[in-house]
């Protein structure tokens, strides 16, 4: 049986459940893009190995995908949500 290398590299969608619903969550092995984190607003740099997580229903779509640290993913229900700050915006501290 000859394995896909895709999904190998992408792994297998599960659904997890969550106190704001069900969500498809992937483990990636580690990407070519830079990302930020929605748990902590750190940046997953390239070959770093995180999630994608969005709604496991229909009402999302491709837009809808977060990639999170895995670390930030387990946590998020007992953390304070980070304010998001625009692309453009300026960073202070």
């Amino acid at each position: 049986m000859q394995l896909d290398a895709e999904r190998v590299r992408h792994g297998v969608a599960s659904v997890q459940q969550w106190r704001d619903g069900d969500w498809q969550v992937r483990a990636i092995s580690g990407g070519t893009k830079t990302y930020r984190c929605p748990g902590c607003d750190q940046e997953i740099r390239p070959g770093v190995a995180h999630l994608v997580a969005w709604p496991a229903d229909d009402r999302g779509d491709l837009t809808d995908r977060r990639h999170w640290h895995t670390g930030c993913w387990r946590a998020r229900d007992r953390r304070a949500p980070v304010i998001q700050r625009g692309r453009g915006a300026p960073r202070h501290g």
